[in-house]
C-alpha cells in the first residue's frame, strides 16, 4: 500500500540529532568543570605556578627545648648545672625562679640557642624553669621543669665591716673576713656586688685567702651611699665548702676628715673638708720604737683600754690598765690615744713604744683635753698619715690600710 510519508524529521535524523546534542552537552558540561577547579583550585600566577603549597600554621613547631637538670632532680650543683638550650629554632623566652618567685637573673645567648644564668644558684633551693622557642616559621614550643640544689655539708660565711647602716670615715675599705679558707677566690668576689652613688669605680684586693678588702682609687668622696649585696649563698668557695649567706647591707661616707702627724717636728694637722680645723702636739715613737709611716685608717674606739706591752712583743715594759681616748691604726697594736703619764713631751720629743700619743688626763672622761677633742671629733673609718718617721710604711694588711698599695697593685 502506498502511503504519505509522515511530515517532519526522519527516526534516523532525530537519532543523529540527539547524539550530536549529546556530544555538545558533554562539552558544555566539562568547560563548566574547568571552570570550577579554576575557581576552588587555584591555577594562576597566585599560585606560584611551582606546585608548592604554603607552611601550616597548626602544624606543631619544629624547635625543642632542652632543659637541664631534668625535671625533678635532686641535689644538682649549684655553678654549672644549669643549662637551657634550642635546637631548630631560638629561645625567645627564659624564666629561672626560685620558690619565693625571686627571679635568677640570666642572657640568651649564642644568637638564641642557649640560656645562661648570670650567678651560681642557692644551696637547698627549688628552682622552676620555663623556657619557650621559636622555629623558623615562628611556631612556639615551650617546657617546663624543676630542680633542687643540693644541701652542702660544710659551709662559710663572711664576717664584714663596716656594718649595716653605720656612716664611716671616707678612708674605710668594706672589709670581709672569711670563716674559711678560700680556693676559689674569683667565684666569691663575684658574689659580691658593690654599687655606689655617686658611682665610682671599687676593686676588690685579697689578703691571704681569708680576706677580701673593697676600695676606690682615691678616699671616698664625703657623703657617698654604698650599697653592699653577699650573694655568698651557694658559692663553693674550696671543694666542698658552700657560702650560706645572703645579704645586702647599706653604710654612708661622713664628712672627710684626714689628719697628718709629722714625728719630726711633733705636731698633728686635723683637716676636714680640705680645711685645717686644728693643729695638736703629739709625742711618737721613740727611737727604737719608732711609729709606722703610710696612710692608717681607724678601725676601733675605746673610751678607755688596758694596754700591756706583753702583748705586743716589749715583755713587761709597761701594762697601764686605764688608756684614754684609744683608737685602733694598725692590727699590730698601733693606737692613737691619750696619754696621762708621759709628762712635757708632747710638741717637744718622741717617747712612745710606736704609738701616737696626746695629751688627756686620767679616767677618758674630759672633752676639753687634745686626746678628749680629737676622740670626740673623730669616727671609725677617718684618716691618720704618719710622716718623717725612721720606721718603714706600715703593711696594706696590717689594719684597714690598703691605702698603702698603688691602684694598679691593687687591683692585680
Amino acid at each position: 500500500m502506498n502511503g504519505r510519508p509522515i511530515s517532519g524529521t526522519s527516526v534516523g535524523a532525530r537519532t543523529r540529532a540527539r547524539r550530536r546534542g549529546a556530544r555538545g552537552l558533554t562539552a558544555v558540561l566539562s568547560g563548566a568543570a574547568l571552570l570550577a577547579v579554576a575557581a576552588c583550585g587555584g591555577g594562576g600566577s597566585d599560585a606560584g605556578g611551582d606546585g608548592k603549597g604554603k607552611a601550616d600554621k597548626n602544624a606543631p613547631s619544629a624547635a625543642v627545648v632542652t632543659i637541664a637538670p631534668k625535671d625533678g632532680a635532686k641535689s644538682v650543683a649549684t655553678s654549672g648545672a644549669l643549662k637551657i638550650s634550642a635546637d631548630k629554632g631560638k629561645l625567645s623566652q627564659v624564666k629561672v625562679e626560685d620558690s619565693k618567685g625571686n627571679p635568677v637573673p640570666g642572657k640568651i645567648t649564642s644568637g638564641g640557642a642557649a640560656w645562661t644564668p648570670a650567678h651560681h644558684l642557692a644551696a637547698a633551693t627549688t628552682y622552676k624553669v620555663h623556657a619557650v622557642a621559636k622555629d623558623s616559621e615562628g611556631r612556639a614550643s615551650a617546657k617546663d621543669t624543676s630542680f633542687t640544689t643540693l644541701t652542702p655539708q660544710n659551709t662559710f660565711i663572711g664576717q664584714f665591716t663596716p656594718e649595716d647602716g653605720s656612716k664611716v670615715g671616707v678612708g674605710m675599705p668594706f672589709s670581709v673576713r672569711f670563716t674559711r679558707g678560700i680556693t676559689d677566690p674569683k667565684a666569691v668576689e663575684k658574689a659580691i656586688e658593690i654599687k655606689t652613688e655617686p658611682s665610682v669605680p671599687v676593686e676588690g684586693h685579697w689578703f691571704g685567702n681569708d680576706r677580701i678588702d673593697f676600695r676606690p682609687e682615691k678616699y671616698w668622696k664625703a657623703g657617698t651611699k654604698v650599697t653592699v649585696k653577699l650573694n655568698l649563698d651557694g658559692v663553693e668557695g674550696r671543694p666542698g665548702v658552700y657560702g650560706k649567706q645572703s645579704k645586702t647591707l647599706d653604710f654612708t661616707i661622713g664628712r672627710s676628715q684626714v689628719s697628718t702627724v709629722d714625728a719630726k717636728t711633733h705636731q698633728m694637722k686635723v683637716v676636714r673638708d680640705g680645711k685645717q680645723i686644728k693643729k695638736i702636739p703629739i709625742t711618737a715613737g721613740a727611737p727604737g720604737t719608732t711609729t709606722y709611716n703610710g696612710q692608717m685608717v681607724i678601725s676601733e674606739k675605746l673610751q678607755v683600754t688596758r694596754m700591756n706591752g706583753e702583748t705586743v712583743g716589749f715583755g713587761g715594759e709597761y701594762d697601764i690598765k686605764d688608756v684614754p681616748h684609744a683608737m685602733r691604726l694598725s692590727t699590730s697594736g698601733t693606737f692613737i690615744h691619750g696619754n696621762y703619764w708621759a709628762g712635757g713631751v708632747f710638741g717637744n720629743s718622741n717617747a712612745s713604744h710606736g704609738c701616737i700619743g696626746l695629751s688627756d688626763v686620767r679616767g677618758g672622761y674630759s672633752k676639753k683635753t687634745p686626746a678628749g677633742w680629737f676622740f670626740n671629733n673623730s669616727m671609725i673609718g677617718d684618716v691618720v698619715v704618719v710622716k718623717n718617721s725612721a720606721d718603714k710604711n706600715i703593711q696594706p694588711e696590717n689594719g684597714y690600710n690598703g691605702w698603702n698599695m698603688s691602684w694598679e697593685k691593687w687591683k692585680a
